[in-house]
């Protein structure tokens, strides 16, 4: 399955995403702040999707998926925002950066559906 990376500043919302990827088999690495996000994959590598929350204190998830993306070898890194904003301004932001945009709060399966979706290729334009 995936390497996940979920970055919130919630901590109920990182325990509860984590246990729902990893009771589907998927690896995380869960964090609550965009600094350490990024320490931790400076030290364990490129994960295959990114699910970040919009408003963190000092980073917001859109800030730091330019930050991850900015890494070696992350310039196409898949990215879902899980956000409890939102403002259509937002959306489109999100949505401009390639990523999934969800609302909080989420559906378990639909969260599950956009990680499929972000690491496995899809041919619907063909």
């Amino acid at each position: 399955m995936a390497r996940v990376l979920v970055v919130d500043d919630d901590p109920d919302t990182v325990r509860i995403v984590t246990f729902r990827l990893q009771s589907n088999g998927h690896r995380v690495i869960g964090t609550t702040s965009a600094k350490t996000a990024l320490s931790a994959v400076a030290e364990r590598g490129r994960p295959d999707v990114a699910i970040l929350d919009i408003s963190m204190p000092e980073m917001g998830g859109m800030e730091l998926l330019v930050h991850l993306r900015a890494m070696e070898g992350s310039d196409n890194l898949p990215a879902i925002f899980l956000s409890a904003r939102v403002m259509r301004d937002e959306v489109d932001e999100g949505r401009a950066l390639g990523a999934t945009y969800l609302t909080k709060p989420f559906i378990a399966s639909a969260l599950l559906r956009a990680i499929d979706e972000a690491i496995v290729p899809t041919f619907d334009s063909w």
